[in-house]
């Protein structure tokens, strides 16, 4: 009887009309087929001076490399006062082929100081690469062997991915070459800190160490990504990876193989988010756009009449949205190009033309302000102020300001600290105490000012809602 039961009920079962997800479910077989020998595994030696410890975890512990400075151990030279001996440190990588005739690429933190470079393919074929060029910015690198007719990888448009669909990525996770794991996307155009130059697919592929530089794959067998970054607090997979998009990608390799480095836009400004209470403190009715936080005294934004506290709209035609759009419109802009850029400045919006520069390989310095010993009652923002002296001003090039002695109520609640400078509030920049305390007083309890601050090298918009009269 059990058995007729089990027969019946595996014969329901076969019948069943399956949900459609179920029917639909991908396969990846073709897939992995037809791009894997595309996808190549990336070996990096680079020559590295060594301590002359014999033991690695020596490397912190002072006390245990004196020891052996003086005394020494047989067999490993430097620890008696020779020359420190080099070793070779290896690590691994992925990358996919573009052309037949061998350009392959990468992440640029693959590849970084590498002093050399091998590429192996997926039939087990060996080459010494070059390194064309790596963009840091992007983490971006092209390499290229001595090869032709080689397998090639068809490239796709990132802007037609859709969250939820299937993608996969095929690369050499801890070592073991075209190992192909798969998953959706999460999100798109994300933001990274750091990272503004490009807008990241982010999905719960399982991307581990060795995935890096390897292909993000659509289901029609298209690389819409370079697999580049992971979140993780174990050094796996915890289903956050995050791909640049292929045409992103393709963009910075084009530059680099035709000069060697890739020439961006810049403007010279230092940028924040919108939040719902700094907007609702200059008067906007949305969040949309990137708030001018600072101007580069000298930069293109200044020369071309921006300032602190000005909302950036639109970029050469482009709507800003967010403030990480407006670093890649700026990226992709040709210097030495002049642009019309819209901004909202005091409640009216308006239209300038800037000429964009070359972004310059390092950033400008701004000097930091003293901490005063003063103190004196708080204003009601919850800030105890206090004027620059001559000295401070000039570390500041010459900028206005009020130091923060002390910050308590709102102040400390929205995260002003003790050490910062106050440049303005709201969009009128600080020139003395009291100024300053003059334009507080034309503001009620419950309304929310921005005060722009700087702290280090950075400056920002902080929205302080005020809580008290004084």
């Amino acid at each position: 009887m059990k058995k007729w039961i089990a027969a019946v009920t595996f014969a329901a079962i076969a019948t069943l009309n399956l949900p459609a997800y179920a029917k639909d479910l991908p396969d990846f077989t073709e897939l992995a087929e037809k791009q894997g020998p595309a996808v190549v595994n990336i070996s990096i030696t680079q020559n590295v001076r060594g301590t002359g410890l014999p033991f690695p975890n020596m490397q912190g512990d002072e006390q245990m490399q004196e020891f052996f400075k003086r005394f020494g151990i047989p067999g490993f030279p430097g620890l008696n006062g020779g020359a420190q001996p080099e070793y070779k440190s290896q690590s691994l990588g992925s990358g996919f082929i573009i052309s037949n005739d061998g350009y392959i690429l990468t992440n640029a933190h693959v590849v970084a100081e590498a002093d050399e470079v091998i590429v192996k393919l997926s039939d087990k074929r060996e080459f010494k690469a070059k390194i064309i060029g790596a963009d840091k910015r992007t983490d971006v690198a092209l390499v290229k062997i001595e090869a032709t007719g080689l397998p090639k990888v068809i490239t796709g448009d990132p802007s037609k991915l859709k969250v939820g669909e299937w993608v996969a990525a095929i690369g050499s996770p801890f070592g073991l070459e075209n190992t192909m794991t798969a998953g959706i996307v999460s999100a798109k155009g994300r933001a990274l800190p750091q990272e503004n130059y490009v807008p990241f697919i982010q999905t719960d592929v399982a991307i581990n160490p060795g995935n890096s530089g390897g292909p993000l794959f659509n289901l029609a067998g298209e690389v819409v990504g370079i697999n580049s970054q992971i979140y993780s607090r174990s050094g796996g997979s915890m289903g956050l990876s995050f791909s640049i998009p292929i045409d992103v990608a393709l963009e910075v390799s084009n530059q680099l193989k035709d000069a060697g480095k890739v020439t961006r836009g810049w403007l010279g400004v230092v940028i924040q988010e919108l939040s719902k209470e700094l907007s609702e403190s200059f008067g906007m009715k949305n969040t949309n756009g990137a708030l001018v936080a600072g101007v580069e005294k000298g930069g293109p934004a200044d020369k071309g009449g921006l300032e602190p506290g000005d909302v950036i709209l639109r970029f050469d035609g482009k709507v800003i949205e967010k403030s990480s759009d407006l670093p890649r419109a700026v990226g992709a802009t040709k210097p030495g190009v002049k642009v019309p850029v819209d901004i909202l400045r005091k409640g009216n919006e308006k239209t300038l033309k800037i000429a964009v520069g070359d972004m310059p390989t390092e950033g400008n310095e701004v000097a930091q302000a003293n901490k005063p010993a003063a103190k004196s009652e708080a204003n009601k923002a919850g800030l105890i102020l206090k004027e620059l002296t001559p000295q401070q001003k000039k570390k500041l090039n010459g900028k206005q300001g009020l130091l923060v002695v002390e910050a308590q109520g709102a102040a400390a609640q929205a995260g002003i600290r003790r050490g910062d400078v106050v440049l303005g509030l709201n969009n009128t920049e600080v020139q003395s105490l009291e100024q300053f305390d003059k334009l507080l007083s034309g503001f009620a309890t419950g309304k929310t000012i921005a005060l722009l601050v700087l702290r280090g090298e950075n400056t920002l918009y902080v929205p302080v809602k005020i809580t008290a009269d004084k």
